[in-house]
């Protein structure tokens, strides 16, 4: 793969607890050990793809839907003007934490969250165009979940800025995964920062990626052979009947 041409610093340096927030340290959110531990030492973003990995529960959407509270996304998917909303379910942690920007040069931003696709795609098909202008949104219900989100992914995630994405992974297939696996090694040669919440062991292995482990530890930076991800699913697939032994009757 080639090296990185975008020279451009990452958008946005660190993320930390802001000190003037009403912080409630008993909350659910704010037990969570990693997001504790955010809380607690603050956590800085490398430049580049960083991927999330950890149980379900572990926080991972939890922080990315922080970061595109902070950095003026629309929690349930899209950009800052995205105006859509089904049921309030995110926590308050964004407005608990401030972020330590760079300064300077403009970045795009947007979100893709597969859980509130259905939502963003019927809102984004709702919005009126020029006359005479199609809607280059207009036909997302009439697409698989998977084309859609990669017909997106392809016209929201552009050059340099700073990009989210909340487990992708679970609307594409394993050919459709490595196309994403390529366009996220893209985004970076771009200058782009890119932040992924995932439990998929092929996104993950992007050379050059950085992997935080979220987990009763707290959130720590692992590679992708000492993921546990990654030693079940060589486990399972080399042998599923130990696996489903100990699960069917």
């Amino acid at each position: 793969m080639a090296g990185l041409r975008g020279q451009a610093p990452r958008p946005i340096r660190r993320i930390e607890a802001d000190p003037a927030a009403d912080l409630d340290r008993d909350a659910w959110w704010a037990r969570i050990p990693a997001i504790a531990a955010i809380l607690e030492s603050g956590l800085n973003l490398p430049a580049g793809v960083t991927f999330l990995v950890g149980e379900n529960g572990s926080g991972k959407s939890t922080l990315v839907e922080a970061l595109a509270e902070i950095h003026g996304l629309n929690q349930e998917g899209g950009s800052r003007g995205a105006r859509h909303s089904t049921r309030v379910s995110e926590s308050p942690l964004g407005s608990a934490l401030r972020v330590i920007r760079t300064p300077g040069k403009a970045a795009n931003s947007y979100f893709l969250r597969a859980e509130t696709m259905h939502g963003l795609y019927t809102y984004l098909e709702s919005l009126p165009t020029p006359p005479g202008r199609p809607n280059p949104d207009a036909e997302l219900h009439d697409r698989s979940h998977g084309e859609g989100f990669l017909d997106l992914l392809d016209r929201k995630f552009q050059g340099y800025g700073f990009y989210l994405m909340d487990e992708p992974e679970a609307p594409l297939s394993f050919t459709s995964t490595l196309g994403l696996l390529a366009r996220l090694d893209a985004l970076r040669e771009d200058g782009a920062q890119v932040v992924v919440a995932t439990h998929s062991p092929v996104l993950t292995a992007l050379p050059g990626a950085t992997i935080l482990e979220l987990g009763d530890h707290g959130i720590r930076r692992v590679s992708w052979d000492d993921l546990e991800i990654v030693a079940h699913w060589r486990r399972f697939l080399d042998r599923p009947d130990g696996y489903l032994r100990a699960l069917l009757p």
